[in-house]
């Protein structure tokens, strides 16, 4: 059975996802490498920092000529 998220991790989630959105709006397009890199959070998080900032519409992606990019909308 999956195990359901506790508070600390929806927390978490959102607390990253507020760190993804400062170094965008800082920094512009960045890839996952580099906000991994810059913010000191793993993959996992980043990601779904990433997804929570897509599920509110405020990131898009593009494509660039080595991988993709996420910015503000």
């Amino acid at each position: 059975m999956p195990q359901v998220a506790n508070m600390t991790d929806v927390e978490e989630i959102g607390t990253a996802a507020g760190k993804v959105w400062s170094f965008l709006a800082d920094n512009g397009p960045a890839s996952l490498t580099k906000l991994t890199k810059n913010l000191d959070v793993s993959r996992e998080l980043a990601m779904q920092a990433i997804g929570w900032l897509a599920r509110e519409d405020k990131i898009e992606f593009e494509q660039a000529a080595r991988g993709r990019l996420v910015r503000l909308k």
